[in-house]
């Protein structure tokens, strides 16, 4: 009984935060303006290369082709003075080898391009981990085979927390985007569905599933392309203005997170 009490609040808790998620109203420019510099800012907590893409926008109502931006002078520099210069290869992505962000640090990033020189900063949360994934029957489409999947993990109590999932089908990224705060599961464990119609789950099928513990910033830029879901080219940045932690201000991100990913073969 007190299990079944434990998981009728969770899910009341889900209701409430999709309810608060619904007024959290985010006032977009949506105007069909393009040429516009993106960028695609990412380190994370693992070893290995990180990277920065920049990209000039496409119009809203064309094709999602960006043109790479190319000849541009990237770096990061971190919480202690040290600047790590980034090289292209291919056209418009930029990487830095061996670099390994720090739970707790601030990482500046700098873009010099067209004459204009961009900066943007982000702090890297600690590491929430996610304690697993699972599939069940998809309740609207009873009788199909498909399946849902639940990511589950301990939220941390007393600290504010942003969450990014992305989930992979069979090695491909879903369109669409999921972003989250704790504000209404803050200490208590979690079971939240990752809902999505872009491909469908059948049993045997690989997902995937990577957690990015975020900060604000970043939260809100990607909870802004949550709300506008549909017209969301999934990983990429929309043709759209969301909010942006770049100054001054362009279309795009830089976000230090960590990283977790779990996979599952579908039952």
């Amino acid at each position: 009984m007190k299990t079944r009490k434990f998981k009728y609040g969770i899910a009341a808790a889900m209701i409430i935060l999709s309810l608060a998620a619904c007024q959290k109203v985010i006032n977009l420019d949506l105007g069909n303006q393009s040429g516009q510099l993106v960028i695609e800012g990412n380190l994370t907590d693992q070893h290995g290369p990180q990277y920065v893409v920049l990209s000039r926008n496409a119009p809203f109502t064309s094709e999602n082709v960006y043109p790479p931006v190319t000849g541009a002078i990237v770096s990061i520099k971190d919480n202690s003075g040290n600047t790590f210069p980034l090289t292209e290869g291919p056209a418009g992505t930029y990487s830095v080898p061996n670099l390994q962000g720090i739970a707790g640090d601030t990482y500046s990033l700098s873009v010099t391009t067209g004459g204009k020189t961009y900066i943007a900063q982000s702090v890297m949360p600690k590491a929430v981990a996610l304690d697993s994934i699972s599939a069940h029957n998809d309740l609207f489409d009873a009788g199909k085979g498909e399946k849902r999947i639940t990511v589950h993990f301990q939220d941390p109590p007393h600290i504010a927390n942003q969450y990014r999932f992305v989930e992979y089908v069979n090695h491909k990224q879903v369109k669409s985007v999921f972003a989250f705060d704790d504000e209404f599961i803050d200490g208590k464990y979690v079971s939240l569905d990752l809902e999505q119609n872009d491909i469908n789950i059948y049993a045997r099928d690989t997902v995937s599933v990577e957690l990015q513990c975020i900060d604000k910033p970043v939260y809100t830029y990607w909870y802004t392309l949550m709300q506008q879901q549909q017209d969301n080219p999934g990983g990429q940045v929309a043709p759209s203005n969301p909010p942006t932690n770049i100054t001054p201000a362009t279309l795009g991100y830089f976000s230090a997170h960590t990283v977790q990913t779990l996979t599952l073969v579908v039952k």
